[in-house]
């Protein structure tokens, strides 16, 4: 009794194929603006109180596209794009 080989194909071919990568990078332009929208709203002088710093954007808006962005990964991730 002989040992039998198996026929192993070797493909050279990505995980992610170009729609993957452009929804990650949609997602990742997402999380990218909810970061940036929180940005700023603090004042120089530790004395001074500013309200911007409850501004809408920073409390909704901003965690939401950023919520929205982790989805989109995700779905990048899982995606096939080989599926018809």
């Amino acid at each position: 009794m002989g040992k039998q080989k198996k026929n192993i194909e070797n493909k050279d071919e990505f995980i992610f194929q170009k729609k993957n990568y452009r929804f990650m990078f949609i997602g990742l332009a997402f999380i990218a603006l909810g970061f940036i929208l929180m940005i700023g709203g603090g004042s120089d002088d530790p004395n001074v109180f500013n309200p911007e710093i409850y501004n809408w954007k920073r409390i909704r808006l901003a965690p939401a596209l950023i919520l929205i962005g982790f989805a989109i990964e995700v779905y990048a991730i899982l995606l096939n794009p080989n599926k018809k």
